[in-house]
C-alpha cells in the first residue's frame, strides 16, 4: 500500500515526464540553409535543397525526431563567403541555428568563426577544404563528406595504375580547387608523375578556351579536373567543342557527376574520377533511399550532393535524438565522438577533428540499367580513405 508520501512523489514524477513531453512536442529542430541558390553553384545548391527537404518531410512523416517536428529555411548566398556569412547570420538570428548545405568551402570558412557567437553549430556537407577540420577548424564546425585530402588518398592508388606519365591540372581558384590541385600534385609525385600545366580560373568563368589551349599545348597526357557547378559545366562543354576530351585522358573530382553526363551526354562516357556518393552504391540503407527519393522526386536518382547532404540530416537529426535537446550547444555535445547510421552503414564523427570517418570511391562514367551515370570501380574504406586528424587543428577538451 502506498504512503501518502509515495504517491506525491509518484505523480510528481509523472506531471514533469509530462511536461518534458510536452516541451519536446513544441520545440521544433530547426534547420537553416544558407546555399547558393542562384549563380555559379545554383545547380548544386539546389541540390541541397532537395535533400533536406527529402529529410525533412520523411522525418515528419514519421511524426518527427522524439516528438519534435523539424523546419528547414533557406537563404541565398550566391557562393559568396561574405553573404554566406550574412545569411548564416540572419538564419541564426531567426533560430535556425543548426545550419547545413553550403556550397563552397569559403563559405564554410567564413562562417565558422562566427558559430560560437551566433549561439550556432555547422554541418558542412559539401565543402571539401581541408582547412574546414584542419587549421581552421571550430569546436561548433563538423564535416560529414570527404575531404580534399580524402580524394587524395583514393587517387594515390588509382594513379599507380595508370600509364600516362604526364599530367595537366584545371582546377577552380577557390580554396577547395588550390586543395584539390595540391592534393593531385602530392599523388603524382608519389607515382613518379610530372605535372606540366597547372591553370587555376576564376569563380564564375566563361570563357576557358586559353586554358584549354594552354592544356593542350604543354603536352599533357592526362588532366585532373577539379571543377564543379556552372564552371564544370562550361569547361566540359568547351573542351568537347575543342576536341581536348579525344586528345587528353581525363578524370577529376565533382567532375564525374549526374550533372555533367546530362550535360555531355554520351561524350561523357568514360570520364573517370572521385565518386563521393553514388545512387548505384549497393548497401540495403542506399538502396531503400534511392526508392523513397524515386517516389519524392519521380524519375530522377540522388545525385552525389544529394547523397551527401541527406547524409548530413540523418546525423544533425541523430544527435538531435542523443542529446534530447536543439540547443546547438546540447547538439554539438551529441556529435563529437558519436558513431551515426547512414546510407553508407555506421559512421564514426571524431572528436580530435570532427570529421565524419567514412569511405571513399572511385569510378567513371558508364552505362547501368540503360542510362550513363557515375559508376563505382574502386571503393577505398573509411579507416584508408579517412586521413589522420590534422595536427594543426585544436579543439578544446
Amino acid at each position: 500500500m502506498q504512503t501518502l508520501w509515495t504517491r506525491r512523489a509518484t505523480l510528481a514524477a509523472a506531471a514533469v515526464l509530462a511536461t518534458a513531453g510536452s516541451v519536446a512536442a513544441q520545440e521544433v529542430i530547426r534547420i537553416g540553409v544558407p546555399t547558393a541558390l542562384t549563380g555559379t553553384y545554383a545547380d548544386l545548391g539546389d541540390q541541397a535543397r532537395r535533400a533536406v527537404v527529402f529529410a525533412v518531410e520523411e522525418a515528419n512523416a514519421k511524426g518527427g525526431v522524439a516528438g519534435r517536428k523539424v523546419e528547414a529555411r533557406f537563404l541565398d548566398t550566391e557562393a559568396k563567403p561574405d553573404l554566406a556569412r550574412r545569411q548564416a547570420e540572419k538564419l541564426a538570428l531567426e533560430g535556425f541555428k543548426l545550419l547545413t548545405g553550403t556550397v563552397a568551402s569559403g563559405e564554410g570558412l567564413a562562417m565558422g568563426p562566427m558559430l560560437q557567437r551566433w549561439d550556432a553549430i555547422y554541418v558542412s556537407t559539401i565543402n571539401k577544404a581541408n582547412q574546414i577540420t584542419g587549421a581552421a577548424c571550430q569546436p561548433r564546425m563538423f564535416r560529414v563528406n570527404r575531404l580534399d585530402a580524402s580524394d587524395g588518398a583514393v587517387v594515390t592508388p588509382w594513379l599507380a595504375q595508370r600509364k600516362e606519365a604526364k599530367w595537366a591540372i584545371m582546377a577552380a581558384d577557390i580554396a577547395w580547387g588550390r586543395d584539390s590541385g595540391a592534393s593531385f600534385i602530392k599523388s603524382a609525385q608519389a607515382n613518379k608523375r610530372t605535372i606540366v600545366s597547372e591553370n587555376y580560373s576564376p569563380f564564375g568563368t566563361n570563357d576557358f578556351a586559353p586554358y584549354i589551349q594552354k592544356i593542350k599545348d604543354s603536352g599533357a597526357q592526362g588532366l585532373w579536373v577539379a571543377l564543379a557547378g556552372r564552371d564544370a559545366i562550361n569547361f566540359a562543354t568547351q573542351a568537347r567543342q575543342f576536341g581536348l576530351f579525344d586528345a587528353v585522358f581525363t578524370a577529376g573530382v565533382s567532375f564525374v557527376t549526374d550533372n555533367t553526363v546530362k550535360t555531355l551526354g554520351e561524350a561523357s562516357k568514360g570520364i573517370w574520377g572521385i565518386i563521393n556518393y553514388s545512387s548505384t552504391l549497393d548497401t540495403p540503407e542506399n538502396k531503400k533511399f534511392v526508392a523513397d527519393w524515386a517516389k519524392k522526386y519521380p524519375g530522377t536518382e540522388p545525385t552525389n550532393f544529394e547523397g551527401e547532404t541527406y547524409i548530413g540530416m540523418q546525423v544533425i537529426l541523430q544527435a538531435v535524438a542523443k542529446a534530447n535537446s536543439v540547443k546547438p550547444a546540447d547538439v554539438a555535445k551529441a556529435l563529437a565522438g558519436t558513431t551515426f547510421d547512414t546510407i553508407l552503414g555506421k559512421q564514426l564523427m571524431r572528436k580530435e577533428d570532427h570529421q565524419l570517418v567514412g569511405p571513399n570511391f572511385f569510378g567513371n562514367v558508364g552505362e547501368k540499367d540503360g542510362k550513363l551515370k557515375p559508376i563505382i570501380t574502386m571503393s577505398v574504406p573509411a579507416e584508408t580513405a579517412t586521413p589522420a586528424p590534422d595536427p594543426a587543428c585544436k579543439l578544446p577538451g
